[in-house]
């Protein structure tokens, strides 16, 4: 079966609300409002299958100058143990490169996998500028990057990774 990888059409965002919303029933990935992902539809990639059907998404979310989260990769079961997220995060990465970003941020459950990507777990957010910058924003994702007391019951046992990306290539 030949998978796709693309970037996301409006046309796709009930295919990746069907992909993630089961996730969101056993606390892999927080649920979304239809609306959110049609704001952010040029954050995501999707990959279908030879049928048009989304199996796979993720996004990158530009949280600064040089700065992303990866956001709501997802894999269809079927799909599992394929390879499809790792290429899915490659592109999601390339795409930061290609921004000029040096940094990639992710909460997630899935530590290996993300390790196998160069992900560490994080021990310090970020200096104190940054900070006080990054506070004024009213994104969810900025206030789980920052470790931020209110988001704590959505992000609970998760862990703050990051990647520093090589731009030289």
């Amino acid at each position: 079966m030949s998978i796709t990888i693309r970037p996301a059409l409006p046309a796709d965002v009930r295919g990746i609300n069907a992909l993630v919303e089961p996730m969101t029933h056993t606390g892999v990935l927080l649920g979304k409002d239809l609306v959110s992902y049609y704001e952010a539809v040029q954050e995501f990639l999707v990959a279908t299958d030879e049928e048009g059907r989304v199996v796979g998404c993720g996004a990158l979310h530009v949280m600064w100058e040089d700065l992303a989260e990866v956001r709501t990769l997802a894999v269809h079961d079927e799909q599992r143990g394929t390879g499809l997220g790792h290429r899915l995060l490659d592109c999601l990465l390339d795409r930061a490169v290609q921004l000029g970003l040096s940094r990639v941020f992710c909460l997630t459950f899935e530590v290996e996998f993300f390790s196998r990507h160069g992900f560490e777990v994080m021990s310090e957010v970020v200096d104190p500028e940054l900070y006080n910058q990054l506070l004024r924003s009213p994104d969810e994702g900025i206030a789980e990057f920052l470790d931020l007391a209110r988001v704590k019951p959505n992000t609970l046992g998760n862990t703050r990774m990051i990647k520093l990306l090589d731009r030289s290539s």
